[in-house]
């Protein structure tokens, strides 16, 4: 079975919720989608919707992928979701050292984890 990170490219509006990673120190400063692994018997929208609580204490329901997976090293592989915030959540900064909402004009000008680069194309036209 292999092994998923999902990522959610949660949009409000027309901007882009990305998160800045406090640790460990290669990825410290650098940004991301918000996500995580999926654990075993759990869908990979159930391990979306549980991440996002952990870390930004926000709701979210899933839409569908965008892009292509992303092969990490050590074969597991990014897969990410359009999201949307449950109304009148707020996200927080629970595990990571800041938060940043962005446009499509920024994606590209983010310095972000080389995973995440890989779906600026991406990204932008899910902005667009």
């Amino acid at each position: 079975m292999e092994r998923v990170i999902v990522g959610a490219a949660i949009v409000d509006g027309a901007k882009l919720l990305i998160q800045q990673r406090a640790y460990p120190d290669d990825a410290a400063g650098l940004w991301e989608l918000p996500g995580g692994r999926v654990e075993p018997g759990e869908t990979e929208q159930a391990a979306l919707r549980r991440e996002c609580a952990e870390e930004l204490a926000i709701e979210v329901t899933v839409g569908v992928p965008v892009g292509e997976d992303v092969v990490l090293p050590g074969g597991a592989v990014l897969r990410i979701y359009a999201a949307a915030l449950v109304s009148g959540c707020i996200p927080q900064a629970v595990e990571h050292k800041a938060l940043r909402w962005i446009a499509a004009d920024e994606v590209s000008d983010v310095d972000w984890l080389p995973a995440d680069r890989a779906l600026i194309p991406d990204l932008e036209e899910l902005l667009a």
